[in-house]
């Protein structure tokens, strides 16, 4: 699946110069006027391999917890109309997703050996998906202690819910996130893109071309977008955002699922949350991200200064909106039986984990920023 090194944007040049019609070491009439010289595997810039495996497990779980935490809140809101919108998930699925989204991958990329695309889409990959996804329910109930009187054969409307699931895979997801693709950054790329860094002077964005040596003019190389090009443009906004918000989802059942374990014991089995939970993350991560670019690569502000504007904003995010779905109703957290808090909606309880989560949101917008989509033309 990882593609190769050199499935970059524009062809490599080897010493900046391509062989010309017969040029000696070259054999005449071959090669092309003006034709690049492709470097090996090994030289090449990783401008279009595909994303590492590991980075397409970490998207399935967190992408499978999401669809576990609409499909569960929509449940639970038709039946009692409950405006708060929880939704429910467990570190255990998220695994469970990642490892059975992973083996369709597979499935899903046999899709051109199948003379016909029609019975595919619709008969062949369904029934992996359907029979993969049922095998890993059941698997999930043995693992919990249900032993095998909890194994029960799905329903007509839980077949049904699968096969639309796969639809939505095969037809929507797969074949747009299986376009994206991640530049990787060699030590050896990175050390000679920026051999004199000026001292005191704000860090490069990731990926950005090194500065000219010795004041003289650096040659443009080809396709390459300028030193002037911000981090923000890697991917459109719009899938930062979502991206957040979905990986709000993921903090959230992990988070309450710890807390439900040291509270509970071995009782508990899953996390909760709140749809209105991907719009605050979304958001809220989505201006912490922007900040981070300024403040990082703009300003040059250190780890220590970047923080506590970060946390200040994360609490007024959090009051903001509590206080507005407080107002409906809608308000899924509440705080009152903890120390340190105000209105029971913010507390410094929980400080350290806000300080982590936003230093890890910024190695997540580092890597965010080196993923492209590589357009259908």
């Amino acid at each position: 699946m990882a593609g190769s090194d050199a499935d970059g944007e524009g062809p490599a040049w080897r010493g900046g110069a391509a062989r010309r019609r017969g040029a000696p070491g070259g054999r005449g009439g071959e090669a092309a006027t003006g034709r690049p010289e492709p470097l090996s595997t090994a030289e090449a810039p990783a401008e279009g391999a595909a994303l590492p495996a590991w980075m397409r497990l970490y998207f399935y779980g967190m992408h499978g917890i999401t669809l576990d935490v609409l499909l569960s809140s929509a449940w639970r809101f038709a039946r009692s109309s409950d405006l708060r919108m929880l939704g429910f998930s467990s570190p255990y699925r998220c695994l469970l997703h990642s490892l059975t989204h992973f083996a369709l991958e597979k499935v899903y990329l046999q899709k051109r050996r199948c003379p016909s695309a029609f019975v595919f889409h619709f008969l062949l990959y369904p029934s992996a998906h359907v029979a993969l996804q049922v095998l890993a329910g059941q698997a999930l109930l043995l693992s919990l202690g249900g032993g095998l009187g909890a194994a029960v054969a799905p329903g007509t409307l839980d077949l049904a819910l699968q096969y639309m699931l796969a639809l939505y895979h095969s037809q929507v997801f797969l074949k747009q996130f299986l376009r994206l693709r991640y530049r990787r950054q060699r030590r050896q790329q990175q050390q000679q893109q920026q051999p004199q860094q000026p001292q005191g002077a704000p860090p490069a964005p990731p990926g950005a071309p090194a500065p000219a040596a010795g004041g003289g003019r650096r040659r443009r190389p080809r396709g390459a977008r300028g030193a002037e090009e911000t981090p923000s443009r890697g991917l459109p906004d719009l899938f930062h955002f979502l991206f957040f918000g979905m990986h709000g989802f993921l903090d959230e059942i992990f988070f309450t699922f710890l807390f439900n374990v040291l509270g509970q014991g071995d009782g508990a089995t899953s996390g909760h949350t709140s749809l209105w939970s991907f719009l605050i993350y979304g958001s809220c991560s989505f201006v912490v991200e922007k900040l981070y670019f300024y403040l990082h690569y703009g300003r040059g502000w250190s780890t220590w200064k970047r923080v506590p504007i970060y946390v200040i904003l994360i609490y007024v995010w959090e009051l903001s909106w509590g206080l507005g779905l407080r107002t409906c109703g809608a308000c899924s957290w509440d705080y009152s039986h903890h120390p340190l808090n105000f209105m029971g909606l913010i507390t410094l309880m929980y400080l350290p984990g806000w300080i982590f989560l936003s230093l890890y949101q910024d190695l997540l917008s580092n890597v965010l920023w080196r993923v492209r989509y590589l357009p259908t033309n």
